[in-house]
């Protein structure tokens, strides 16, 4: 009988040691690329849609080549900060969209949102439109956030198809007009408020949303509550 300890070493041991080392390597190098972005948006946030890499890099406390050991160039680290931009967005958004808020609830919170993430953060957002980032997928970064509002409202339509027989052909080119409306009216509020509020333009917004969409409603022969939930319907 052969002893163990002439038995040929395991290889499979080393290999688990090769992938527990790679599997680390990779949580760190995502951890640094996540610091690197936040780095990047303090940076826009400091120095404007303008910023260079230089600063970016400076802000993170790197050199610029110390940078790009975690990114493939440029376009890589724009579409990260992007991928960041559009969680920031939908973190925010998340709340609004339940059946169990009223429309005019989830309106004013989707509204509120959107209005102050492009004041706290309209340095990003030009940075966004200037360089014509893209996510992944080839889609221009700012086209991509509307058209995911787009379809968070729409969600909000399809309670109302489902709930009230409306045609679901209508969600789409609404939700997405409704969107086009609100970015292209709270950008230029941004840029120059002439002494409108935040709770002013929120106000407007809401109110100019619920009359497109009553009148939709009005013209299908139904009259709906704004303050009512939305899952108060079904029973209706």
């Amino acid at each position: 009988m052969s002893d163990p300890a002439d038995e040929p070493a395991d290889p499979g041991g080393r290999a688990e040691q090769v992938d527990g080392r790679a599997t680390r390597w990779t949580g760190q190098q995502e951890r640094r690329r996540e610091e690197f972005v936040e780095a990047a948006l303090a940076a826009i946030e400091e120095h404007g849609a303008d910023v260079s890499t230089e600063q970016i890099a400076a802000r993170a406390g790197v050199a610029r080549t110390r940078l790009y050991r975690h990114f493939a160039g440029a376009q890589d680290l724009n579409r990260s900060i992007a991928a960041r931009a559009e969680q920031m967005i939908l973190e925010g958004l998340a709340p609004a969209w339940d059946a169990s808020h009223s429309p005019d609830r989830i309106i004013r919170t989707a509204v509120t949102t959107h209005l102050r993430w492009l004041t706290d953060h309209h340095e990003l957002y030009r940075y966004l439109v200037r360089h014509s980032v893209t996510t992944a997928d080839g889609e221009n970064v700012v086209n991509d956030v509307k058209r995911l509002i787009s379809d968070l409202l729409i969600r909000l339509l399809d309670e109302y198809v489902e709930l009230l027989g409306l045609d679901p052909g209508l969600t789409q080119p609404l939700s997405f007009g409704l969107v086009g409306f609100v970015d292209a009216a709270a950008g230029r509020w941004v840029d120059d408020p002439l002494g409108v509020s935040l709770e002013d333009m929120v106000d407007l917004l809401a109110r100019w949303i619920w009359a497109v969409l009553d009148g939709v409603l009005r013209d299908m022969g139904l009259e709906v509550d704004p303050t009512e939930p939305l899952v108060s319907l079904g029973g209706a």
